[in-house]
């Protein structure tokens, strides 16, 4: 892999990881596209590190409590913020760690993989994110977020692993059905990305592992720290944006791209 691609491959799962666009769909369409060959699953891995760190350091401050009430949400207990907040995570996870792990082990996973898949959960997703958002009330805030909610957003979230859904897009369609504001249905959604993206992490890195050499692991640490970069920079946008714009920005790329895919695939 070229150092051009190798950047351009982290830059745009950072970028597209937590805006509500796919960050899946963009890196299969990266090799699709442009005739470039595939960045393979180590590079994955490192770039969703990168991703990973990112929002962790952003969203610090809830990783903190999250973590402090880990111990009680383990035996059951949650009586304090903390410990609600990290059962929350615990089972809006499980979900998609089950479906996740049936479909790579299974193969299914990369028979999704398409041109055609893409633009139909691009533009299909899309327009519903539109409608979700648009019709959803804003009656609820990140502390209202209960086992109840977790669940439902957990089952939202098991539709990102058809690539072109995008993980960010589709747990945060479930929070603004379920009647949280924009800002802390993303808020929650981006905290419901760290337990997965690890989990992800995991799977991939056991596939991987016997691959390692010392040229990887450099393209794999240079592809984290661009993928950091650019994850972090996003995130901040898109937080600061939502206090005032809504996601139909989002929505119309999604739209655009969805339908210029399809005419690709069809023709």
């Amino acid at each position: 892999m070229s150092f051009l691609q190798l950047i351009l491959a982290a830059v745009i799962q950072g970028i597209t990881e937590f805006l509500p666009i796919s960050s899946s769909g963009h890196l299969i369409l990266l090799p699709a596209l442009t005739g470039l060959d595939d960045q393979g699953l180590a590079i994955d891995v490192a770039v969703h590190v990168g991703t990973l760190g990112a929002v962790v350091l952003y969203f610090w401050s809830d990783v903190k409590l999250a973590i402090a009430g880990l111990p009680q949400a383990l035996i059951g207990k949650t009586d304090t913020p903390q410990a609600r907040l990290a059962m929350g995570l615990i089972i809006a996870t499980i979900p998609t760690v089950i479906v996740g792990t049936i479909l790579f082990k299974s193969g299914l996973s990369q028979s999704l993989r398409s041109m055609t898949v893409i633009g139909w959960t691009m533009l299909g997703f899309g327009l519903l994110l539109y409608w979700m958002d648009q019709k959803g009330a804003q009656t609820k805030e990140a502390d209202d977020w209960g086992p109840r909610d977790a669940l439902i957003m957990g089952l939202w979230q098991v539709l990102a692993l058809i690539p072109g859904t995008s993980r960010s897009g589709i747990t945060i369609t479930g929070a603004r059905q379920l009647g949280y504001t924009r800002e802390d249905g993303a808020r929650i959604a981006m905290l419901m990305s760290i337990p997965t993206i690890l989990a992800s992490g995991v799977l991939l890195s056991a596939e991987v592992i016997h691959e390692a050499n010392a040229q990887l692991a450099i393209d794999g640490a240079i592809a984290a720290l661009f993928a950091f970069l650019s994850a972090l920079l996003a995130l901040h946008l898109m937080m600061r944006l939502l206090r005032s714009v809504s996601f139909t920005p989002y929505v119309i790329y999604r739209v655009i791209l969805g339908a210029i895919l399809l005419g690709i695939a069809y023709t």
